[in-house]
């Protein structure tokens, strides 16, 4: 959405004493971004409201997508330093992720598990998606928790594993996939069998091997934090889901499309700021560079679940330990801005 100014800034900032429109014309023609020295682009400057220096969005490290909500502070001005770490207790993580309470809770990880005879091995052959599988240690687990836990809280958002549908937004009896354009690709019966797996063993606390890490470049992000298996589910991407034309001129930056209907009345997207999952964390690839589809590792894919549109990020190839996870944002619509992504 284009700005009514030449420069991006919060809406909610306070106000100023307006000074002659000549003068104010010519203070914005001499700000320069302080990173890269260049005025060009006067419509991705973004001003401090402390300093009313100007800065690129995509020179900022990390990089913002689009103009936070409400006052933004440039780094200088915020003393910006890297997020409060949720506290490693066991009793407060189980709360924060609402774990079912069990007294395996400590001990389930340190168990081995029974091997499926043939099920894996047949789900290779026909292409079936595999369950993540859990670190062994519980302690470990808990670190996991610990850094999405984390994220969320600097974020200012909740846990939220499913789906959610608000007075106001759009209905559940929305999400129809039938209304798809072009149709919708079934998710087999097995495959949402192991969707539901999944969901329940992060129930009870049994969580994926991932750990979301602060970057200085890329800010939030996700590593796997043991080794992955193609075709593994890795999360699906949940939050509050809305009609798109409520959200056509939302700041948000991570709305994902979840419907997109041949009246686009109909079209639906998922809004991830306020209640959302580790999916929100995940970072996409640079479309422009020639390396950028090197780094991707996972794909988002829109399902019919159930008679339900459903979007899960499945592992398009074996991941190493330590890898970052990222995806292709442009999947779909070939609208998401990646140019300047790292």
């Amino acid at each position: 959405m284009s700005p009514k100014t030449p420069f991006r800034r919060r809406t909610r900032a306070p106000a100023r004493r307006s000074p002659p429109l000549e003068a104010e014309e010519n203070r914005f023609e001499s700000i320069q971004c302080e990173e890269c020295g260049s005025g060009e682009f006067g419509d991705e400057l973004l001003l401090c409201d402390r300093c009313d220096r100007g800065f690129h969005l995509y020179c900022l490290r990390p990089i913002l997508a689009c103009v936070p909500q409400g006052l933004w502070f440039c780094p200088s001005c915020s003393a910006h330093k890297k997020p409060k770490q949720f506290p490693l207790v066991q009793t407060k993580i189980v709360d924060f992720f609402r774990i079912q309470r069990s007294s395996e809770f400590e001990t389930r990880g340190g168990r081995k598990r029974k091997k499926k005879t043939g099920g894996l091995v047949v789900a290779k052959k026909k292409r079936k998606l595999l369950p993540f599988n859990p670190s062994e240690d519980p302690k470990r687990r808990l670190e996991q928790m610990q850094s999405l836990a984390t994220a969320l809280t600097a974020t200012g958002a909740e846990f939220s594993n499913e789906l959610t549908y608000l007075p106001g937004m759009a209905p559940r009896s929305a999400n129809c996939s039938a209304l798809e354009q072009g149709g919708m690709q079934v998710l087999s019966k097995e495959d949402t069998e192991t969707l539901n797996h999944c969901k329940r063993m992060m129930e009870m606390g049994e969580w994926p091997p991932l750990l979301v890490v602060y970057d200085s470049r890329e800010g939030f992000t996700v590593e796997a934090d043991r080794f992955i298996k193609d075709l593994t589910i890795i999360t699906e991407y949940v939050g509050d889901v809305d009609y798109l034309k409520n959200r056509e001129h939302d700041d948000g930056d991570s709305m994902m499309t979840l419907l997109s209907a041949k009246d686009q009345s109909k079209s639906l997207v998922i809004c991830p700021d306020k209640r959302s999952n580790i999916a929100r964390f995940i970072n996409g690839i640079n479309n422009h560079m020639p390396d950028g589809r090197k780094k991707q590792n996972l794909k988002c894919v829109r399902f019919n679940v159930d008679g339900e549109c459903r979007v899960l990020l499945i592992a398009i190839r074996d991941i190493s330990k330590g890898e970052r996870l990222y995806y292709d944002y442009n999947g779909y619509e070939q609208e998401y801005p990646t140019q300047h992504f790292v």
